[in-house]
């Protein structure tokens, strides 16, 4: 799939570097990989801002989104419009929907249909796949 951001996985990495990055970033936001639950920097953060994208920037959820699903991953119950693209996963023995960033493909989390209303979505996302902006 094409995503208007692009880059090799040196420049990736040289982003995620920059940025301070988790080290196991690189391998959640470009290789589908995932963090252990509750080892997450942003899994108990619960500060007013929002949630971008630790590859592109892009803004992802808002703070107020932000919710404690109990599953030890950063949870939320709505993401800005347009900001993901979900795609089915086959992985693991399951069907899942992958949650993947619109502007640069990194691979963020799944979104389950168990989250509170109105949107009764939970967005579990992995914490090196975000960064985190005040207000």
């Amino acid at each position: 799939m094409t995503y208007p951001v692009h880059k090799t996985d040196a420049q990736w990495q040289a982003v995620l570097q920059e940025k301070g990055a988790e080290p196991a970033a690189l391998q959640v936001t470009r290789y589908a990989a995932t963090e252990r639950p509750f080892t997450g920097k942003y899994e108990a953060h619960w500060a007013d801002g929002s949630y971008h994208c630790i590859c592109c920037g892009a803004k992802l959820f808002d703070s107020h989104t932000k919710f404690d699903a109990g599953c030890g991953w950063p949870s939320f119950s709505e993401a800005v419009p347009g900001a993901i693209q979900e795609i089915v996963d086959h992985s693991h023995g399951m069907v899942r929907t992958e949650t993947v960033c619109a502007q640069c493909g990194a691979h963020l989390g799944h979104v389950f249909e168990d989250g509170p209303q109105p949107t009764g979505l939970r967005y579990c996302m992995n914490s090196a796949s975000l960064d985190f902006e005040d207000k």
